[in-house]
């Protein structure tokens, strides 16, 4: 669990994840109950509906993350790794644990890192000589276009920048800079419009 985020794994024989998502998607609606789309799975719409029923007792009593919603049901995919398909040696160096799964699912090492920026490329530094892919998340630029808070996003960019010259001096053949989605502060949330890529 980071932040408001957590994994809630389901195991057990006869579960597929053809169930709907509990997130009503607007802020201040309850909850919807999970309900299967097909009668194979009615036992998951089930346990899913018992968890979350459990997790709302327990709590009930605390502010204001006092719910849970599920989204995003699937089963593990089964993905050739990076090694196999580009013979690589990759690296993943994420603080937030939603990136390091995507990392993991497609074989990349998971580095353990601190908890801020300077960590993850204090992190790249150090096991540089050991890896030829590197993979560096930076989640704290979406964080502040989701709070709306355009100069926190303004500093966060900044440092990145004020990093990039640490990261050249390794002499790596490329270097990529992007992003999976735009979070503009002004609109507090992802949006349609385009990413920027730096290569």
């Amino acid at each position: 669990m980071r932040e408001h985020r957590f994994v809630a794994v389901f195991r057990g024989d006869n579960l597929t994840a053809d169930v709907t998502e509990s997130d009503p998607q607007q802020t201040g609606v309850a909850p919807e109950a999970v309900t299967a789309l097909s009668l194979e799975a009615d036992r998951l719409a089930d346990i899913a509906n018992q968890f979350i029923g459990r997790a709302k007792t327990l709590l009930a009593g605390h502010h204001p993350a006092n719910m849970v919603l599920l989204r995003g049901f699937s089963r593990q995919p089964c993905f050739p790794t990076m090694s196999e398909i580009y013979k690589l040696k990759p690296v993943a160096i994420a603080v937030y644990p939603m990136y390091r799964g995507l990392a993991k699912l497609v074989g990349m090492e998971i580095a353990k890192t601190g908890t801020t920026l300077e960590d993850e490329f204090a992190t790249l530094k150090q096991n540089y000589a050991k890896y030829d892919f590197f993979f560096l998340h930076v989640k704290w630029t979406d964080s502040a276009g989701e709070d709306g808070d355009f100069d926190r996003k303004v500093r966060i960019l900044e440092q990145i920048d004020a990093a990039l010259p640490g990261l050249v001096s390794l002499k790596p053949d490329v270097i990529v800079v992007t992003g999976d989605h735009s979070t503009p502060a002004v609109l507090g949330g992802h949006s349609w419009h385009p990413v920027p890529v730096l290569i």
